[in-house]
């Protein structure tokens, strides 16, 4: 996926409610769009870039506009919140296939 669109990335946008993501489109707001159209919450998405050739902390890179979301307290493209970013890399260890 990642040589197909952005050559050592591959877009995601993770639901943390449903433990579920949508990956491989050219933007996060693609992404998130699918996910709602299938039920989602809004503030439930989170967008992230994955690098399938990197390991450990640099395996998933938190940044995205869909991330600021000033109603609930994140005015940055990154996951402020040390638990979101924790609840976010469990999600994907469990989904993707290292």
């Amino acid at each position: 996926m990642a040589k197909n669109m952005f050559d050592n990335m591959v877009k995601a946008v993770v639901d943390v409610e449903k433990q579920i993501m949508t990956v491989d489109a050219p933007m996060h707001a693609d992404e998130e769009a699918e996910l709602m159209e299938n039920g989602s919450k809004q503030e439930n998405l989170w967008g992230i870039n994955i690098y399938p050739d990197k390991y450990g902390e640099d395996f998933i890179e938190f940044d995205s506009m869909i991330n600021i979301k000033p109603s609930q307290g994140n005015r940055i493209r990154s996951i402020g919140d040390t638990r979101g970013r924790e609840t976010i890399v469990r999600i994907v260890n469990h989904l993707v296939e290292k």
